[in-house]
Formats: C-alpha cells, structure tokens, sequence
C-alpha cells in the first residue's frame, strides 16, 4: 500500500434528494479517510444542485483503500439528515497519480439518489534510499572493540 498525500477536489453535486419538504436544503459533505475527518462548508439553499470546489487534503498510510463521502442537509433545531453516501476506491489514484473530476453514484439504502463530481490527486511519499555501501575498515570488528 502506498505512503503519502491525498489531495481530495470536491466540486459539485447534482440530482441529489432534497430532504427539506418546504424550502431548499443545505447540504454539505463530511470526507472520511480511515480515521481522518474532514468537512465541507455548507451551500445554504442550494438544494438538489451544490456547488463546493472545496479542497481537502489526507495524509496517506498504510491501509487506506478508500475515500467515504456522507452526503447531509444541514438542519437548524433538528438533527442533520443523511442524503446519501459515496465511496471512491483508491486504488486507481494511487496508480494513475491523478484522476480527474469524475462523477460518482450517491447512494441511500442501495437506491441511486444523485452525483457528485470529486477529483482526486496522490503524491506518494518519497523514501530516501539508504546508503549501504561501507568500506571494508567501517564494519567494525573485534580489533576496534572496547570492550576488556
């Protein structure tokens, strides 16, 4: 698995479910990448159709296979509610480097509830070498040993 910096570009999303029955909803984004968290702004009353072009970055270790997104209308007095939920394999990333901006299925209780656009780019962690190469007097042996 690769080591490095993920960079998350979360752009729009379109036809999503609307979950205020009287007005437009407020939805933002909550980006999870193993135990990191990260979350988008709101785009009050932007409705079905969000625009964010927000940029997130997530540090890359060991393990991390994908890229959850949580798609939620923000609610005032009331709890948050869940319009849907993405996830975004990282594997092609980690092998192309970049992906462009690429729509992706929203999903709630496995029924398709709208899109949203995310580029994702990865710079992997750049591991120095070590130097091994030792001249013969370097490996330290019995002669240079201190101890009587």
């Amino acid at each position: 698995m690769p080591v490095g910096t993920l960079e998350v570009l979360l752009i729009s999303a379109k036809g999503l479910e609307n979950t205020d029955y009287l007005c437009n909803m407020d939805p933002y984004v909550v980006l999870t990448c193993r135990s990191q968290e990260q979350k988008s702004s709101i785009a009050s009353g932007k409705g079905s159709n969000p625009e964010w072009n927000e940029t997130f970055i997530f540090s890359i270790s060991e393990g991390a296979k994908e890229l959850n997104l949580k798609i939620m209308d923000s609610d005032t007095g009331t709890q948050d509610d869940l319009v849907g939920r993405v996830r975004i394999p990282l594997d092609p990333v980690y092998h192309e480097g970049s992906l462009p901006a690429t729509v992706y299925n929203v999903v709630k209780d496995e029924q398709y509830c709208g899109e949203i656009k995310v580029g994702l780019n990865f710079a992997p962690e750049k591991r120095s070498a070590r130097n091994f190469q030792m001249e013969e007097e370097d490996y330290g042996g019995w002669k240079q040993s201190s101890y009587m």
